[in-house]
This record gives structure tokens, C-alpha cells and sequence, in this order.
């Protein structure tokens, strides 16, 4: 199959997009990217202006798209930038695959959806998944995490502070409040991308441990 992948440069997309590459079951990714990625015989990785993505490129039409885009309010610096990333830009991607007759689209999304939240992230999440239910794609799965575990290139001092304490406090934690390794996310992602199951699917925290 061929599969289009958002955000392979974070830290779930680094792993989605090694796992699709070792994947005899994918025959192709393609990877839109603000940077260059390392060359490999069954990637292509445009460069791409997120806020003016072609439109007629032929890679839109596809078997799935997995999108693991998303920002932080530190790097957003403001509500209306967070939104942009983590809103607009998953759900153009959503419409121009669609529009491509791609039929399958895996969101990773976040515990917590839910557009009537009082928490603005949360909120956001929420939203996206509203929209691209409107999307009309036959298979559309939300994987909603918790705290992912995981090398990041940027350090998050409170989020590592609270990374460490789950470590050691999560064998007794219910599975929901545990966390979630991005590995063990990303393959969810590709396998809900491959086995693309009719309808709305989510996949849980307690899914993700």
C-alpha cells in the first residue's frame, strides 16, 4: 500500500515512518516535510510550505494518511498559532487527500478530546476530531495517548519531571494514567492505517501502554 505521513520529523512520526519503512506490507511513503529526510528507496519526502500545500500533487492519492502533527503553546507562543498547527493544518491535509479519493485517514490525537473542554488543548483536540468526522473518509481512527514516553530532540523540563515520576509509580496506576511509549502509538497508528476499519475508530490510552 502507499501511505502519506505528516509530521515524520516528530517524535511519533519518527517512528511511524521507521516502522512503514521496514514494512513489507508498504510499498511507498510519502512524507511532506519542511526539512530534508534521510534518502531511502521507498520514501519521498517533498519539501513543503504547510500554509500553501500543492494541491494537485499526484501523492495526495494514497491508501492512507497517518498524521502526526502537533505543536506546544511554548513553541506556538499563542493560542491562535497552536491552533494553526494543530487544527488547520491536519485538517487541509485531510481535505486534500480526501479530495485525492484517499479513503483513509489516522489521526494522532490526545486523551482528553473534546471540543466542549474548558482546557484549550483539549478543546483543540476535540474540534479536529468533529471536523474530520465531516470529512467523509471510510475508515477515520483517533488514537488519543496520554503522556508520551520517548527521546525528544527538545527537553521539557516539567514534562520529563512527570515522565520520571510515572516510570516509577505506574505499575500500580490504573492503565489509563500510564504512559504511553511513542513506539508502541506509532505502530497502532500503521496498523489502524493497513487494516483500515470501516467507520470511526478510536484507539484509548489503556490501548497504548
Amino acid at each position: 500500500m502507499k501511505l502519506i505521513l505528516v509530521g515524520a520529523t516528530g517524535l511519533v512520526g519518527q517512528h511511524v515512518l521507521q516502522l512503514a519503512l521496514k514494512d513489507e506490507r508498504i510499498e511507498s511513503v510519502v512524507a511532506p516535510v519542511r526539512i530534508g529526510l534521510s534518502v531511502h528507496p521507498k520514501l519521498i519526502a517533498p519539501i513543503v510550505n504547510f500554509d500553501e500545500l500543492p494541491q494537485d500533487a499526484t501523492w495526495w492519492q494514497a491508501d492512507a494518511v497517518i498524521c502526526t502533527l502537533g505543536t506546544t503553546m511554548k513553541k506556538a507562543q499563542s493560542q491562535s498559532a497552536f491552533r494553526h498547527v494543530d487544527y488547520d493544518y491536519p485538517l487541509y491535509v485531510a481535505r486534500l487527500a480526501k479530495q485525492h479519493a484517499t479513503p483513509t485517514y489516522v489521526l494522532n490525537s490526545a486523551i482528553g478530546a473534546d471540543a466542549n473542554s474548558r482546557i484549550f488543548y483539549n478543546q483543540v483536540k476535540g474540534e479536529l476530531e468533529q471536523s474530520l468526522a465531516e470529512v467523509g473518509f471510510k475508515s477515520l481512527t483517533y488514537a488519543r495517548p496520554g503522556l508520551i514516553s520517548g527521546d525528544r530532540r527538545e527537553v521539557r523540563m516539567g514534562e520529563l519531571a512527570l515522565t520520571q515520576v510515572l516510570k516509577l509509580i505506574g505499575p500500580v496506576l490504573p492503565h489509563r494514567g500510564r504512559l504511553n511509549p511513542a513506539a508502541q502509538i506509532a505502530r497502532a497508528l500503521l496498523e489502524s492505517a493497513i487494516h483500515a476499519k470501516p467507520g470511526i475508530n478510536v484507539i484509548t490510552s489503556d490501548q497504548l501502554i
